[in-house]
């Protein structure tokens, strides 16, 4: 039996391992670092942790002070007798890797946040296919959220630009500065714009360049050069000045919740461009299917009940780690 439980807000105890995954505190001896969002990383900024070398960096440059035991990907490290574990590369966000856990009493895999088909600015995504007890994020677990390929969102990214310079317009783009910005940044690279991104964006980037992704002729934000080029920044700038000054604009949100047209009126934008670093509900649906594990853990989601029938229908257990707190598989 292997106890799995919910610690925190968004983190996983395995507490006969002492493993924590993207947990808060230092409630576990090993505590394995899934990827640099602020969600996943603990609050305690000075606990050690394992995490893979790009998610260590983007760690440190956002202010994570505490030991980290770089783990490369596909490199297993054996904790005890009990368990050994191995980073797979998540396609979520540069360095964001799945956790694979091998132990006596079965295999877990655990996602963190993870896209497949993978993020074009990521290491890509690998899977292990041996898996009893599957832990998966669902944040979009409606069937409405259905991907388009990365070559027509990349193409609606580069259009809008072009778009906006010919006719005078400023291209703004809303998103969040880690990991959507370099997607977007990368999208727009063949087009030769300038780009200019959120001040709290732009060493992210340079760290992004070091492990070799090409994200095309950038600068930190200036508000006297901007309308040179476009813009990237994140939606809570939407009122500030940085926005509001630029007098010729046209702005485009791009996140995976801009697959809903309500988002229309709730953001005065001109463009919702459904771009997400996220797996959508029928990949999800096929990636379970395709592992067949003996039970589904479904976690980070408003609703897990849609995604739990359409797992059941299929013939797989499945249960809500966000409803049930903890479970003994």
């Amino acid at each position: 039996m292997i106890r799995i439980q919910k610690h925190g807000y968004g983190g996983i105890l395995l507490p006969d391992f002492d493993v924590g995954l993207d947990i808060d505190q230092p409630d576990a001896t090993h505590i394995f670092i899934s990827h640099a969002h602020a969600d996943h990383v603990p609050r305690n900024r000075r606990i050690p942790v394992f995490a893979t070398p790009p998610t260590a960096d983007l760690m440190k440059a956002r202010g994570f002070s505490g030991k980290i035991t770089l783990l490369p990907f596909h490199e297993p490290v054996v904790l005890n007798e009990k368990v050994t574990v191995t980073f797979y590369p998540a396609g979520h966000i540069l360095g964001s890797a799945m956790t694979y856990l091998q132990t006596p009493e079965g295999n877990v895999l655990y996602t963190g946040d993870y896209r497949t088909p993978p993020s074009p600015c990521t290491e890509g995504f690998d899977c292990p296919t041996d898996v009893d007890y599957f832990i998966t994020e669902a944040t979009f677990s409606l069937p409405v959220y259905r991907w388009k390929s990365h070559d027509v969102l990349f193409n609606m990214i580069r259009t809008f630009a072009e778009d906006s310079r010919a006719s005078g317009d400023v291209p703004i783009f809303l998103t969040y500065n880690l990991g959507k910005a370099q997607e977007v940044m990368m999208a727009l690279e063949p087009t030769g714009i300038p780009v200019q991104i959120h001040g709290a964006g732009y060493p992210l980037c340079e760290i992004y360049t070091r492990y070799g992704m090409n994200l095309g002729n950038f600068s930190r934000y200036n508000r006297k050069t901007v309308a040179e080029g476009a813009l990237i920044t994140p939606l809570s700038t939407l009122d500030t000045s940085m926005v509001t000054s630029i007098r010729k604009k046209r702005i485009a949100y791009c996140s995976g919740w801009a697959s809903l047209e309500s988002r229309r009126s709730q953001i005065i934008v001109d463009k919702l461009i459904p771009l997400s670093d996220h797996i959508d509900f029928f990949e999800l649906i096929d990636l379970c299917k395709k592992l067949n594990p003996k039970k589904v853990y479904i976690t980070h989601t408003p609703n897990a009940d849609v995604v739990i029938h359409y797992l059941q229908q299929a013939g797989l257990i499945a249960e809500s780690l966000d409803i049930a707190g903890n479970d003994e598989a």
